[in-house]
């Protein structure tokens, strides 16, 4: 059922969306441009292959994991560093008897964007990250609030990983899991044998 047949209101944004999408044809040719430059500038990064080989990563993410990181390895003392930085690290406020846990405004919200969508796609490609989230669902998380989680975690993973300069191994960190005796290393388990 159409949500209005008035003519006018009809043709103003029919209008509108062709105008839209006459813009979006003229810089279709220039996205293209700096999607193939920042590939470019990207292969050329000694430290490219730290974060290209992430799983979920892609070309997308990749690149702007990398950004996020950078080379100074002064920048980021700890992983907590780059949590607070970003604005994955919750927030928590207290007054008397009242306590408030929230994220934080005061971050840029492309910074944080990168690590939430990062652990949304790693989702699909590792198998711990997909045990993990699911681990959160069912303890009463928010699917938003369950990423933000596996993002927390996978900030701890990304800073070691660029700290020591070593590329992440899937299977080396599930032997850590299972080292550990962590209920994720089960939980891993599970999710692979259903």
């Amino acid at each position: 059922m159409p949500l209005t047949r008035d003519a006018a209101l009809i043709t103003a944004r029919v209008a509108v969306v062709q105008l839209l999408v006459a813009q979006l044809r003229a810089l279709a040719p220039s996205l293209a441009r700096v999607d193939a430059l920042i590939a470019e500038q990207f292969a050329q990064h000694p430290e490219a292959p730290l974060f290209a080989a992430l799983p979920g990563a892609g070309a997308a993410l990749a690149p702007r994991l990398l950004v996020a990181f950078g080379t100074d390895r002064t920048r980021f003392p700890s992983a907590e560093a780059v949590q607070t930085q970003v604005g994955i690290a919750p927030i928590t406020i207290r007054s008397g008897r009242s306590e408030q846990v929230h994220w934080r405004w005061t971050t840029s919200t492309f910074l944080r964007q990168t690590f939430h969508e990062y652990a949304l796609h790693s989702i699909r490609e590792s198998a711990w990250a997909r045990a993990f989230y699911t681990q959160q669902r069912q303890r009463g998380k928010s699917h938003h609030a369950a990423v933000r989680s596996l993002a927390y975690k996978w900030i701890r993973i990304l800073w070691r990983c660029w700290h020591d300069r070593t590329a992440y191994d899937e299977a080396r960190y599930h032997r850590a899991l299972h080292l550990r005796h962590s209920p994720l290393a089960t939980a891993v388990k599970q999710h692979n044998a259903a």
